[in-house]
């Protein structure tokens, strides 16, 4: 595992330090790991590049827009399929599994059909919703996963003390849902993060689109070396907010266990 680990790692460890060489040391031959002298002037420029910051918004903004959609939908489904067992809501999950099964690039040109035909095209809104038809079949399956598990006696207690469906839901099985909640947040925001069919697809205006579609544009006129910072910035965010979820996984997870046992 551990091998594992550094065959993952070295990658992004060589890209970041990378991102502080000086250009000449960055094609120095043969190559170093860690650079002689350290130099944050790569990123600054990259922050002055004409779009980056723009795009960097624009892919927090459909990312956190993405990210709520699905959890808005992805919850009371979820929920309803798990407590009210009817046939039609597990013909619904097979259903979510299956459109995780179609190539996103089949459904490309009737999807920008629909989202330009409800004038979303160019919007964050628009790419939002795209970005949610990958990432709400996987959120409502990993979530009625744990709904499942969740003991109906803490409900029915609770239905004995006169509380009703929503109170015992934001009460009782909503606060027990952390970790699944910050499993499918992360899953959700890295689905619309990385993503690049989408918004070239749905943003044709370069001005909107986010930094997954603006990276490849940078390659053809910046330096090696600012452009391995800008690729340090984009990987990294995603690395900082899985590490941030990770404290709510461990701590949802011991609420969890403890209420289970």
């Amino acid at each position: 595992m551990l091998l594992v680990v550094v065959l993952y790692a070295v990658p992004f460890l060589y890209l970041l330090v990378t991102s502080f060489k000086t250009p000449l040391e960055t094609l120095a031959v043969p190559p170093t790991f860690l650079p002689t002298h350290w130099t944050i002037e790569n990123f600054t420029t990259v922050w002055a590049t004409h779009g980056v910051p723009a795009s960097l918004i624009n892919s927090v903004t459909t990312a956190t827009i993405s990210t709520l959609i699905s959890l808005a939908l992805a919850i009371p489904a979820a929920y309803a399929i798990t407590r009210f067992h009817t046939r039609a809501g597990q013909y619904f999950v097979m259903l979510a599994l299956v459109t995780r099964m179609v190539p996103p690039v089949a459904i490309g040109i009737p999807l920008t059909s629909t989202i330009a035909a409800l004038h979303l095209i160019d919007t964050p809104t628009g790419l939002a919703l795209a970005h949610t038809t990958i990432s709400l079949p996987l959120s409502i399956w990993l979530m009625s996963s744990f709904f499942e598990a969740v003991p109906n006696e803490l409900e029915e207690a609770a239905k004995v003390d006169g509380a009703g469906p929503g109170r015992m839901f934001v009460s009782i099985v909503l606060p027990m849902s952390k970790p699944i909640l910050g499993v499918v947040s992360v899953f959700a925001v890295l689905a619309a993060w990385k993503d690049f069919l989408w918004p070239l697809l749905v943003l044709p205006d370069p001005v909107h689109q986010p930094l997954s579609v603006r990276l490849p544009a940078l390659a053809s006129y910046i330096e090696l070396d600012v452009f391995l910072a800008a690729l340090a910035i984009s990987t990294a965010i995603p690395i900082v907010l899985f590490l941030v979820f990770q404290r709510m996984f461990l701590r949802g997870a011991g609420l969890s266990g403890a209420i289970k046992g």
